[in-house]
């Protein structure tokens, strides 16, 4: 690939946890998302922007670059999250994601109002004010 590329590809993901379930604990909460901060960080020339959800969904945005797989990425992401969770956080098998999940590319324009966005999950969820557009994923229950 040429070293010439300007890109600016902003992406907001959500996943789920199977069957729904509110797993995310307070006290799984703070180390996860400093693990899946960590663990992007590892891709290069990506960005790590936020992390925020509820008990039962992830939220992340990131930009990254032209040459990710984002399919391929984001399952590792998932995998590698799921297996951190259960095996040095509590130590037996309890964190499961659904299959798939959303992803909604944005504007850099909108990256301020989209990590809001991200840091307040609860309060969205709490005050009936998120949007369908970012917390959208086909067959959620389905896990």
């Amino acid at each position: 690939m040429s070293n010439n590329v300007y890109a600016e590809i902003n992406l907001h993901f959500v996943w789920h946890v199977k069957g729904n379930l509110p797993l995310i604990s307070k006290t799984i909460e703070p180390h996860l998302y400093r693990f899946l901060r960590s663990y992007s960080l590892r891709t290069e020339d990506l960005v790590f922007h936020q992390a925020g959800g509820t008990e039962n969904h992830i939220h992340i945005a990131v930009t990254v670059p032209p040459t990710l797989s984002i399919a391929e990425w984001i399952g590792k992401l998932k995998g590698a999250s799921s297996h951190y969770v259960n095996h040095k956080l509590v130590n037996h098998k309890m964190l499961e994601w659904q299959r798939g999940y959303g992803v909604v590319s944005f504007g850099t324009k909108n990256l301020h109002w989209v990590i809001n966005y991200i840091r307040n999950q609860k309060e969205h969820h709490r005050k009936r004010t998120a949007i369908e557009r970012l917390e959208g994923i086909a067959n959620v229950a389905a896990g």
